[in-house]
């Protein structure tokens, strides 16, 4: 077993195109039928490609281990992985297509006529804006006519927002970063929930902000914990997601979200309200920032609501000196929200498309949440009737590194708990119900999961 390249291979990838181990595994197999990879061949060592890509350890190791499920290379111990065949074997058959439920996407729309429409939109904006969408600048929160259209979209959640409160901001990730940064400094103490969203522990760890888990129940935060933590901690911020959490599910009722704002109001704890998913319940409760405007600080993504690819989140802060600051922020950052991004999402919001994908998201949801009732009915998960991710609490005797290896395996990505959680992970996984595209996909993905979890841990092995 020898030939090239050993450790001159270096994959070509589309980081937009998915998830980077499958990525990895399909220039494998691509290399593998241009010829560009000879049987025999010695693929790089993983951990010296992971460092190579720029990309962490398991995902090369996740990567290889698609690429030998599918046939294309060979294991050795001691000796390394090589090209098995010249030609990459047809791996996907219906019963063994991997299905990964690892990201957390909305269902992608059915509707040719919908799809269609989202595209017309694009088209119509040269005529709307022209080159000025192409060659100019804008203002770090956003032109007026995106404001406008940012608090027509929030109004049925949050009404009457003056447009100087309301900032466009380049996605989600970009307006917590503002925002945290002009609440806290590095070494300061931010609260979230015990379980938390991973993106905005990656932005802590990046800029030093200290995290304190509050503890929950089915409803979210525990407005006692909450208390309690605000007089040990010492708190900047609270950073939470009070509907459709990631990963739970739990949503606030409003009992409890005046409990928790009262909580906050007594201690002067600006909060940090993550509505990534507030879009989506059909009669939605009002907003830690309706309840507490002084306090609010109300962060409403289209990425689950609209398009992932749309990046372009509305930030509500309490009032117009502090949006200037934060403002700075965002050009401290980020410079601006593209004004052609921001120009189709107010075109879609303006004409009824935007209204018209959410309800095609809700339908859809539905739907696949229907297929989780068929194939898991007796199992302890928390799924929102109107979410489209799934919170999976493992029965006794599982593990949930183990379980994920099996469904790994079995050709299934879903997420452990250790990725949201602060301390001590409970043996639970996150299901994403919407990254599946058709709706066959999801079924046979649901399927494999409950057939492993109708196995005694110790026989799971045996998964196929």
């Amino acid at each position: 077993m020898n030939g090239a390249p050993q450790g001159g291979w270096l994959p070509v990838l589309d980081r937009e195109a998915g998830p980077l181990y499958r990525m990895i595994a399909d220039a494998i197999a691509t290399d593998i039928a241009s010829g560009r990879l000879a049987e025999g061949a010695r693929l790089p060592p993983q951990r010296s490609l992971a460092e190579r890509l720029g990309v962490d350890f398991t995902t090369v190791s996740r990567a290889y281990a698609e690429a030998a499920r599918r046939g294309l290379v060979r294991s050795h111990v001691g000796q390394g992985t090589f090209v098995a065949a010249t030609a990459p074997a047809s791996h996907d058959t219906p019963d063994a297509a991997p299905v990964d439920m690892s990201m957390n996407l909305p269902p992608r729309l059915q509707d040719a006529g919908l799809r269609q429409r989202l595209w017309r939109g694009i088209e119509a904006l040269e005529k709307g804006g022209g080159l000025d969408l192409l060659q100019r600048y804008q203002e770090p929160g956003g032109g007026p006519a995106d404001r406008i259209a940012g608090a027509g979209w929030l109004a049925p959640r949050l009404p009457d927002i003056g447009r100087d409160r309301l900032l466009v901001c380049p996605g989600t990730q970009a307006a917590l970063l503002a925002t945290v940064t002009t609440l806290a400094q590095p070494g300061d103490t931010i609260l979230t929930e015990a379980l938390t969203y991973p993106g905005f522990r990656s932005l802590a760890g990046q800029f030093h902000f200290r995290l304190a888990g509050v503890a929950m129940d089915g409803e979210g935060l525990l407005p006692e914990a909450l208390d309690e933590a605000c007089r040990r901690e010492r708190p900047k911020a609270l950073y939470c997601t009070p509907t459709l959490h990631n990963p739970t599910t739990a949503t606030m009722s409003l009992a409890r979200r005046e409990a928790i704002v009262a909580v906050a109001r007594r201690h002067g704890l600006p909060i940090i309200e993550d509505d990534a998913y507030g879009a989506l319940p059909r009669q939605p409760l009002p907003p830690l920032a309706a309840l507490a405007p002084e306090l609010g600080y109300h962060v409403a993504g289209l990425s689950k609501a609209l398009s992932p690819a749309l990046r372009i989140a509305y930030l509500v802060v309490p009032d117009a000196r502090i949006a200037q600051r934060v403002a700075n922020g965002i050009r401290a950052a980020s410079g601006m929200a593209s004004p052609l991004t921001a120009a189709a999402a107010t075109r879609w919001i303006e004409d009824g498309t935007a209204a018209a994908v959410l309800e095609a998201i809700r339908n859809e949801t539905a739907a696949r949440r229907a297929l989780v009732a068929r194939h898991l009915p007796a199992v302890n998960a928390a799924c929102h009737p109107e979410s489209f991710h799934l919170w999976l609490h493992l029965p006794p005797g599982w593990a949930r590194g183990i379980f994920a290896a099996r469904l790994h395996a079995a050709g299934i990505g879903v997420v452990m708990s250790d990725a949201f959680a602060l301390a001590d992970p409970p043996e639970a996984v996150r299901i994403g119900l919407g990254a599946p595209g058709p709706l066959e996909a999801l079924d046979r993905g649901l399927g494999r999961i409950a057939d492993l979890l109708d196995q005694p841990p110790a026989l799971s092995a045996m998964v196929v």
